[in-house]
């Protein structure tokens, strides 16, 4: 087991670790050690005009400090670009990503002259305005087509395109977490084609993190609640890309004053770890774990690693 599991924690340089980045460390740190395995640390630097410099190494610090070390040396996605140019070209030749010349404003107006508009606390569904071509608008971004549609289909197309295309006309996309049980999403109907590539030239998130699990071999996620919704359309990206599919568990969040997620946005404050067992035990009591009496950073992880694999019992396969 310990040489077929691989877990990673992912953070974006845009500050220090708060409460909550500590729960999701911790809970893949103690993920990974339950079944023996290797974890793994990668720094989420694409969306490079927030990231702050020496974040990252501040970050590694602060995980230092509560015992949480990686395995290896950090994977930038920084350094990792002509990796997604790789993966787009590859969507690209297969008539499975498209250029798209959208502003936010098109989108939202598009999706109001059908009568659907934003929901309070949801996405712009993509309407597929370009799907048909640019109209005479210059390309902006990069997105994937999720719907199997007889006019993108190419009037002799390849074989291997042909496959690929089917893989993303499934409706509902089903997988199942560790925790939260079965799940399910129609991509199409609540992301619509997402994007690849950002209007900035930026990398998006889908695309940078589904093209770094497959190459860190990555068998389990484990990671903030918050980031299910996520998944569907990274699984999608997978299929596509022939990706295998991590495990996934999504596990609490802590909450700030305003009830939604803590996060620098509503006042979140750094890591104190001047004193980390303190902090490891308020982490753990979100984790449903009890709080250790230990002798020390070591001995409490050990204890536990105990505690986790009760909770959550080692999987016998870690691929689905």
């Amino acid at each position: 087991m310990g040489a077929t599991y691989t877990g990673r924690f992912a953070p974006s340089p845009t500050g220090p670790l708060h409460a909550g980045s500590l729960v999701a460390a911790l809970a893949s740190w103690l993920d990974a050690r339950a079944h023996g395995g290797q974890w793994l640390v990668r720094i989420e630097d694409t969306d490079t005009p927030r990231c702050v410099p020496g974040a990252d190494a501040l970050i590694l610090q602060q995980l230092a400090a509560c015992g949480l070390i990686p395995d290896a040396p950090p994977l930038y996605q920084s350094q990792r670009g002509a990796a997604y140019q790789a993966a787009l070209d590859t969507l690209v030749g297969r008539q499975l990503a498209y250029p798209c010349g959208c502003t936010r404003q098109d989108i939202a107006q598009a999706l109001a002259a059908a009568g659907q508009p934003k929901p309070r606390h949801g996405e712009l569904v993509y309407p597929g305005t370009c799907r048909r071509g640019l109209q005479g608008q210059p390309a902006r971004a990069w997105r994937l087509l999720t719907e199997k549609s007889e006019r993108n289909r190419p009037s002799a197309p390849v074989q291997q395109a042909r496959a690929a295309t089917h893989l993303i006309a499934n409706k509902n996309l089903n997988w199942s977490d560790r925790r939260l049980g079965l799940q399910q999403q129609d991509v199409e109907q609540a992301v619509g084609d997402f994007v690849l590539r950002r209007a900035d030239g930026l990398w998006a998130y889908q695309l940078a993190v589904v093209v770094d699990d497959g190459a860190q071999g990555i068998t389990d996620i484990v990671r903030g609640e918050d980031l299910a919704d996520n998944t569907a359309r990274q699984i999608l990206l997978q299929r596509v890309l022939r990706l295998p599919t991590p495990r996934h568990l999504h596990v609490p969040l802590v909450l700030g004053a305003d009830g939604e997620k803590l996060s620098k946005q509503n006042g979140a404050q750094a890591l104190d770890t001047g004193v980390p067992l303190l902090s490891l035990n308020a982490a753990a009591t979100v984790l449903g774990l009890q709080p250790a009496a230990a002798d020390g950073v070591a001995d409490w992880l050990g204890q536990a690693v105990q505690q986790w694999a009760s909770l959550y019992a080692p999987v016998k396969s870690v691929r689905d």
